[in-house]
């Protein structure tokens, strides 16, 4: 009875504590504990209704969680945790197989007398935001997923020999008058990583994903509507009629890597070779997309990197680590051997093992007042929050060569499966030289801009709530 008597009052101290703290940060000039976040557990767990403000710039593409309340969709939204993280882990896996396959055909390249293979899928992995575009003429609204690690752009086409159930009606080319099909000897078809002829000589494309999903079809063109005054008439995308896979019910996905044929590239001529995104805070809120016009007097730049043997996809150079102010002890060596990669369609960040191993360290330092709580499929440092009205967390940021840092938002620093089970929202490769990737829980609420023409990525705070 004692024990448990002495645990409740270092609770209520701690309670008190921290209201201090608040009280001290609205009304005088103490301000908030240094490089500490103060909030309401309450704040990180997802609301039932959408709170979603009236968009300002028709010229954004409204950006939302394909599980929340602000999702088009009505599939199951109370997707089990594991199972998304289990899901993220075998896109991670992908990506690693296909760097670690590419370094070695780089080796191969070197040796005169080596014979290279031929070069596969250059696209990979299903994220979970969703954008709405416009296809064909008359235009029909889709909803599909949007990923920085794909380069083709494709929805479920009329006929269907093999489509998953989706929330709109499917695309049916024979009722647009602005389609047409790609010829299998063509230039543009011979741009596609996989492609294939069909009886009749048209172009068939094929792309295998990281989490064992794929979509094979008719590559062809058609207009492209991002909004009513933003138009692609022309547009190349795969129109799929063969597809299965962790799409939900999304029409399909929206390519924004670096290849020839993404949404990037082909808008370039219009827009230039520049998109942003700013991902919401949690589910029940919006963010944005915009094509062009990405750029804000705040943000801060750090250099685009090109890794020849995996040209579509957007490398940093992730210099260090900061938890609680205080720069984490970690060799830039670390991160130069691994490299890092900024990804839309992953869920955590990965980092080298090492730098994790420092890194959960010292958050778990600053967070011995809190009841350790089960892990959570890939994240080993989770706690039970049961009891407390608010929570105190160090703050953690990311620095890049050039000068940018990406401080991360609060709900980007812990996972939230429950109240009693909040987790450190990193997890660590398996191996010393698997690229890092900067996954999109640490992106959100940021302007991440994509300058493809001056290769910078830039990060600026508080563009979405």
């Amino acid at each position: 009875m004692a024990s448990l008597a002495c645990s409740s009052c270092r609770r209520c101290l701690h309670h008190l504590l921290l209201l201090l703290f608040l009280a001290l940060s609205r009304s005088s000039a103490y301000g908030k504990p240094p490089n500490m976040h103060v909030f309401s557990i309450h704040d990180l767990l997802p609301k039932s209704s959408c709170s979603s403000p009236e968009a300002s710039d028709p010229s954004k593409l409204k950006v939302v969680h394909r599980h929340g309340p602000c999702s088009p969709f009505d599939e199951g939204r109370k997707l089990p945790h594991a199972r998304l993280l289990d899901a993220d882990q075998a896109r991670v896996d992908s990506l690693h197989v296909r760097a670690s396959a590419a370094a070695q055909v780089d080796k191969l390249r070197s040796s005169s007398a080596a014979r290279i293979p031929a070069r596969t899928g250059g696209s990979l992995g299903t994220g979970n935001y969703v954008v709405t575009v416009g296809f064909g003429t008359p235009l029909m609204d889709f909803s599909v997923v949007f990923d920085t690690g794909s380069d083709v752009t494709w929805i479920q086409c009329k006929p269907c020999n093999d489509c998953y159930a989706q929330q709109e009606p499917v695309f049916d080319p024979a009722q647009s008058s602005t389609y047409a099909t790609l010829a299998c000897n063509s230039a543009d078809c011979g741009r596609l990583d996989s492609h294939s002829c069909s009886n009749a000589s048209t172009c068939r494309y094929d792309v295998q994903y990281g989490d064992k999903s794929q979509t094979q079809g008719t590559f062809g063109r058609d207009t492209l509507s991002l909004s009513p005054s933003d138009v692609l008439p022309g547009f190349k995308f795969g129109c799929g009629d063969t597809n299965s896979g962790l799409f939900g019910r999304a029409a399909g996905l929206l390519g924004l890597g670096r290849g020839s044929v993404s949404l990037v590239s082909q808008a370039s001529r219009k827009y230039g070779a520049v998109f942003s995104y700013c991902l919401p805070s949690t589910s029940s809120s919006t963010g944005y997309l915009t094509i062009g016009r990405g750029s804000r007097s705040s943000t801060k730049y750090t250099p685009m990197l090109t890794v020849p043997e995996m040209p579509s996809f957007y490398f940093v150079r992730l210099i260090a680590i900061k938890v609680g102010g205080k720069q984490l002890p970690i060799s830039r060596m670390v991160f130069s051997t691994a490299r890092t990669l900024m990804d839309s369609g992953t869920v955590i960040t990965r980092l080298p093992p090492s730098a994790y191993a420092v890194l959960r360290s010292a958050f778990k330092q600053k967070m011995t007042q809190y009841p350790p709580a089960p892990a959570l499929s890939i994240l080993d440092t989770c706690y039970d929050f049961t009891g407390y009205t608010t929570v105190s967390v160090p703050t953690v940021a990311l620095v890049f060569s050039g000068g940018a840092t990406l401080s991360v938002d609060f709900t980007g620093i812990l996972y939230v499966a429950s109240v009693s089970q909040a987790c450190l929202a990193f997890a660590g490769n398996d191996n010393a030289d698997d690229p890092a990737i900067i996954a999109n829980v640490q992106q959100r609420t940021y302007n991440v801009v994509y300058d493809v023409s001056k290769r910078k990525i830039g990060f600026g705070a508080k563009a979405c709530s």
